[in-house]
């Protein structure tokens, strides 16, 4: 054996020659359509079954808090201990699982810290949530957006019209307010305070001087809307900023348990599921928890002793 071999270190590999049986593989030659090179349709499709059951051994130790004996590792991924085994002693090699040696259980090793970091590097949630927003706008055929907090508090930076749009005095850029509508709601109450609080002041102190009253005016009331904004994970308002006009708006959160946007819908009374647990909630709902996912959320907190 070389020494490549037995440190384990990974080495390029040498040309195949005439005799090397990679080269006249069956199931390799099948992939490849005849002229271009290019992996065959059916190959693409059908996919690499062993990779796909290995998975879920990671996929297990991914929701799982903490490292794992072999014996529940495979029961909780659907095999034997033996098979497991052996997808273990390859996902150790590569770095992806790693295994204490005195307990002999199985957690997830550094490689696998290093594909998240990277992934996260490069996963913008503004830029997920626009290629979502075609399809969710088509389920609910309403009128759906994107907000941020920016400079000025929450600020909607994408907008998809419905085919009947609500008529809606709003564009983008637009600061939405915090008490008034459900963006701002949203915000409210998953931002620190520190970031909210000039705003919140602003927004009570005009309230007071308005006979307005479709909005929180004192402090009591507007800590019992946001109660209730956390309760139900979501913002709604119906005919507050814009009469006649209802509004969701739902949390997508990063990495941290930040909250990273909003997702809005809107749309007029009478056309508009306003009902917790209604189309729209659950439409929309849905659509955040995949981003919010894809942006590294985790609603079960890990930690080392679960």
């Amino acid at each position: 054996m070389s020494a490549n071999a037995r440190s384990g270190t990974l080495r390029p590999h040498a040309a195949p020659t005439s005799a090397d049986p990679l080269e006249t593989d069956p199931a390799d030659a099948a992939s490849l359509d005849d002229d271009t090179g290019e992996p065959g349709e059916e190959k693409l499709r059908s996919g690499i079954q062993s990779i796909e059951v290995g998975f879920r051994l990671l996929d297990v130790l991914t929701c799982e808090p903490r490292a794992m004996m072999l014996r529940d590792l495979a029961q909780r991924a659907g095999m034997s201990p033996a098979k497991a085994h052996r997808y273990l002693v390859s996902f150790l090699r590569l770095g992806v699982v790693a295994q204490d040696p005195l307990s002999g259980r199985y957690e997830l090793g550094g490689f696998a810290l290093q594909l998240g970091l990277a992934r996260l590097a490069r996963v913008d949630g503004v830029a997920l949530a626009r290629i979502a927003l075609p399809e969710l706008r088509d389920r609910l055929d309403l009128t759906v957006g994107i907000a941020v907090w920016g400079n000025q508090g929450p600020t909607m930076v994408h907008w998809m019209e419905s085919s009947h749009p609500a008529k809606a005095s709003l564009k983008l850029g637009d600061v939405m307010p915090l008490l008034s509508s459900a963006t701002g709601l949203l915000f409210a109450a998953y931002l620190p305070q520190g970031k909210t609080a000039a705003m919140l002041e602003r927004e009570l102190a005009d309230s007071r001087r308005s006979s307005y009253s479709g909005a929180p005016r004192t402090r009591e009331e507007v800590g019992k809307v946001l109660d209730e904004v956390r309760a139900h994970a979501a913002a709604r308002v119906e005919g507050m900023l814009l009469p006649t006009i209802h509004a969701f708006c739902m949390p997508v959160f990063d990495s941290t348990g930040a909250l990273a946007l909003g997702l809005v819908a809107l749309g007029h009374e009478g056309a508009f599921d306003i009902r917790w647990g209604g189309e729209v909630d659950l439409a929309l709902r849905e659509c955040a928890r995949k981003l919010s996912y894809e942006l590294g959320y985790s609603a079960t907190p890990r930690s080392e002793n679960g």
